[in-house]
Parts: C-alpha cells; structure tokens; sequence
C-alpha cells in the first residue's frame, strides 16, 4: 500500500510536470528540450521567497509564472517564429526547434549557475508526517499532489470548454485542418508555448517543497517529461496524465523492491514497452 501511495503523489506531481510540454509540443509544434529549465527556475523562486524574503514558498507562484509565461512568449516571437516560416515540413521545424531549445537550455543553466551558484537547495516546507493507513508521509508531498491535481483540473476543464481550449485541441489534431475552420495557428501556438513554460514554472513551485534541485537537474526533468508526453500521445492532455501516474507507480516500485537508483532506467523500460504496443503512445491517434 506504501508503494501504491507514493507512486500516486509522484505521480501527480510528474502530471503537472509533463503539462507544460504537452502544450508546447503537442499544440505548438515544439520539442522544447530547455522545458525542465523553467521547473528550476520556479523551484528558484519558491526556495528565494521562503528562505530570503521570509515568505511563504507559494509566493513562487506569483514570482515564476509570469514571468515564465512573459520571457517563454518573447521566445517564441522572437526566436521561434523565424525557425516555424522558414520549416518546410515538421520534420525540419522539429530538428531546428530541437536545436534551439538545446542551446537555450545551456544559455538558462549558465545564468542561473551565475545567478545563485551551483549548489544544491531544499527548504523545510510542511514536512510533519501524517498518517494514511497507517504509514506516515510527509504533509509536503500531499500537499505537492493535491496542487498538482487541482492544475490537471483546471487545465483540463480549460481545453474542454473554453473556445480558446477546443481550438487548442483541433490544432493539436491537426494543424492544416484548424486552418479551414479559420482557427489563427500562430496565435494559438504562441499562446500553448508560453502556457506551458508557465504551468512548468508552476510545477517547479510544487516540486521544491519536496526534493532537493540544483541548476543543472532540469534535464532530467525534461527528459521525463518528454516520456511522459509521447508514452501518452503527443498533444493529448488525458494521455499525458495516465502516463505521469503509471510512470509514478513504476518508479515507486522500483525504488521500494529493487534499487532507488534505478528508477529513472525504469522510466526508460516502460516507455519502450509501451510504444512497442503502441507506437503511437497510449492515447495517440495512428497518422
């Protein structure tokens, strides 16, 4: 049951990590490999508000998600934009989107290294245990899933009913088609981009509570995000979060029976396996 509980919470906290990427790659069309950049950067912002200015770390919140959403918007205006006129299939846009996000990711390490050094930070945040069968857990990792699950939430209710959120989800399935029913591609997609750098802020808020981060971990956070969104389907909200949990529960289980250190080896294994029965990930529709 220990193990079952664990592997829930991470994985609610892995959903609203992958959030952020699933806009960026499935809606706007961007392999954004600096995505786990902006969990750092609110893990930042969180750990400066508690242990510098006093604060509760929530204020994060108020800090990073602005001003994610405002510098991932420049971004794609001014950096992006340029590289999506001049692809000519999405083959090309994926290879250059990948190329400057991966340089991106090396310019925001850099900064942050100068910024507040190399090392590692963690606060003490709501970490009395409470009790849930029996067994304690720490009132910061429910605390970090409750959060993340109110954002799956809202999120999802978002693209389901707003206009902004059904026309969203057509360019997700089609981008030529969202054309014909006059759906403005590059607006929408300059509004996913920046969206999703800001729900990764976010995640990195709620992460810090619990983990230990430094300036240079958001790579693999991006790399676990990107299981997560293509185990799931590329651009399909439902998916990603059934990825993130089952991908919480593997890694709990690993660490609980087998050996802490392989957890991130078991991610890799399941996302093999399931693109092996379904190469189109678990929620993905075959082009």
């Amino acid at each position: 049951m220990d193990t079952l509980i664990i592997g829930l919470l991470l994985g609610a906290t892995y959903c609203l990590m992958a959030l952020g990427l699933t806009l960026q790659y499935g809606v706007a069309r961007i392999m954004n490999l600096a995505a786990g950049e902006w969990i750092v950067v609110g893990g930042f912002a969180a750990f400066w508000s508690f242990t510098v200015q006093g604060m509760s770390p929530i204020w994060g919140f108020v800090f990073a998600v602005p001003f994610a959403f405002v510098v991932n918007w420049l971004i794609y205006q001014f950096l992006l934009t340029p590289l999506i006129r001049r692809a000519k299939s999405r083959g090309a846009l994926e290879v250059d989107s990948i190329l400057a996000t991966f340089g991106m990711s090396f310019i925001a390490i850099g900064l942050m290294r100068t910024a507040f050094g190399g090392e590692f930070f963690n606060y003490s945040f709501l970490s009395e245990p409470v009790l849930i069968f029996g067994s304690a857990f720490g009132l910061n990792r429910i605390a970090a899933a409750g959060v993340a699950v109110l954002f799956c939430v809202v999120l999802y209710f978002w693209l389901l009913r707003s206009r902004t959120g059904m026309a969203m989800r057509a360019l997700a399935l089609s981008p030529v088609s969202a054309k014909l029913v006059a759906i403005d591609v590059q607006k929408l997609s300059l509004i996913a981009f920046s969206t999703g750098g800001a729900i990764a802020a976010a995640g990195g808020v709620v992460l810090s509570t619990f983990l230990t981060l430094d300036a240079s971990v958001g790579v693999v956070f991006t790399m676990k995000a990107l299981i997560i969104v293509i185990m799931g389907g590329v651009g399909n909200l439902r998916g990603a979060i059934v990825a993130a949990l089952l991908l919480g529960l593997a890694e709990s289980a690993i660490a609980t029976w087998v050996d802490p250190g392989l957890t991130l080896a078991a991610a890799y294994l399941l996302f093999v396996l399931v693109l092996l029965v379904k190469p189109e990930g678990l929620f993905g529709t075959k082009k």
